[in-house]
């Protein structure tokens, strides 16, 4: 993200944090008139400030401050009204479940949804289409004639938001026989940006030119790494056996060791509970369908290693008995059983994979663990797969949240741009980012 996309999330946050005060003193004013600000300091100022901080996860949490979704469109204004839904039902739990509180306001919290979510709903639209209009602040002159290059040009015309305009774009032959091509077309577009595919970049022709711009105030660029900041993934089919060694070869090592201690501790402590819900779990799953509650499968882990994965059963036991193994055909796999369906929708089919945490099999976030069958299969067939083994599997990751299941080998392609950014780039914050997406998918269905 850079550094103007980050100032709109941040003023985007604080427009939020602001109107949620400005809505509970205005509630507070119709109700007590000229006492309102007492009856704000002295009552309501603390109880309400804890209620909207999870107010304010829950709107990260549904994609409320990711810029690709703020569009004044029907998918926005919906999940817009599902938070606003989700966070007056948490603000109703607090009030009536705390009695530390000391309020329980029946009539004031249903006057201050009613303001909040009118006010809300203005100020987003009016912030959508404040940074939806004017000039972009980055004015991007593209080189390329890769798939990568044109990605990015339809995701830039597309979310015009991000705060780019594709000014030009230039073929790479040409910028490479006609350095003054380059020059001539900065100055005629007023662009500010430059990317340049990295191979191009290191040309000899080339090279004395793009210097010359950026001596002049000219930012330049890989179309590969604008292509990682814009798409969030990397382009595979632009970089070479050298980018990997260069990015993912020791990142995050240090990261990786530390988590796994967190892991542990966190993974226990869920594990135990929630131990009732999975006994009770057990019990529907063979009483529902004839065969075992907990189902065992055999997948690939870190550095090609094999473990058993736990999952509660949410197949018939003869699912693959003519067919061998194959990939799950969405939520309406006939395989699938009644109660399945429902443990696959809500995830709990995934809580005795804490045991696999444990037992150091997984992590909570990572590639999604494949099949043996399936690895040795998509290792001929998808150049790099084998670098996704490199860290361990996850019960979430990133390419889990932001691509479908796995239904075809162009699937697997995808979801491996997604896994390979997440091995460059894993943090805490990465990390944090992927598991509350993934809690977003309990009350919004991303399909």
């Amino acid at each position: 993200m850079n550094r103007g996309s980050k100032l709109k999330v941040f003023l985007l946050f604080a427009g939020d944090a602001v109107l949620l005060y400005a809505a509970l003193l205005a509630t507070l004013f119709i109700r007590y008139d000229g006492a309102f600000w007492r009856q704000f300091v002295d009552i309501h100022a603390a109880p309400f400030t804890i209620v909207f901080i999870p107010w304010l996860l829950v709107f990260y949490i549904a994609g409320l401050y990711d810029l690709r979704r703020l569009r004044n469109n029907l998918d926005f204004l919906k999940t817009l009204s599902l938070a606003l839904v989700a966070n007056a039902l948490i603000a109703s739990l607090l009030f009536y479940l705390v009695p530390s509180f000391g309020i329980a306001p029946k009539t004031n919290l249903f006057i201050f949804l009613v303001l909040f979510a009118v006010i809300e709903a203005l100020w987003r639209r009016f912030f959508n289409r404040m940074t939806a209009s004017g000039e972009a602040p980055n004015r991007l002159l593209l080189v390329g004639d890769g798939g990568a290059a044109a990605e990015i040009e339809d995701t830039l015309t597309a979310n015009v938001q991000l705060g780019y305009a594709v000014v030009a774009r230039l073929a790479e032959d040409e910028a490479a026989r006609d350095p003054k091509r380059l020059a001539a077309l900065v100055a005629e577009t007023r662009a500010n940006l430059i990317a340049v595919p990295a191979a191009l970049k290191r040309r000899r022709a080339l090279a004395p030119a793009l210097y010359a711009l950026f001596g002049r105030g000219i930012s330049v660029t890989d179309v590969e790494t604008l292509y990682e900041t814009v798409m969030r993934k990397v382009p595979l089919d632009e970089v070479e056996e050298t980018w990997f060694l260069e990015n993912i070869e020791g990142a995050a090592r240090f990261y990786d060791q530390f988590k796994r201690g967190i892991e542990f501790a966190a993974a226990l402590a869920i594990g135990v509970a929630l131990l009732p819900i999975e006994l009770a779990i057990a019990l529907l799953v063979a009483v529902t369908s004839r065969g075992p509650a907990i189902y065992r499968q055999t997948r690939v882990g870190a550095h090609g290693r094999r473990f058993t994965l736990y999952k509660f059963r949410t197949m018939r036991t003869d699912a693959e008995a003519g067919t061998g193994a194959r990939w799950a055909d969405g939520a309406h796999d006939p395989r699938i059983t009644a109660f399945g369906r429902f443990l696959r929708t809500s995830h709990l089919d995934e809580l005795p994979q804490l045991w696999n945490i444990v037992r150091g099999d997984l992590s909570f976030v990572g590639p999604r663990p494949e099949r043996p069958e399936f690895v040795e299969k998509l290792r001929a067939e998808v150049p790099f797969y084998e670098v996704r083994l490199l860290a361990l599997p996850g019960v979430t990751g990133w390419a889990q949240i932001n691509h479908r299941a796995d239904r075809t080998t162009d699937d697997v392609r995808e979801k491996l741009r997604y896994d390979i950014y997440y091995l460059k780039h894993r943090s805490p914050i990465l990390d944090l980012a992927i598991v509350l997406r993934t809690l977003k998918s309990l009350f919004v269905n991303p399909e």
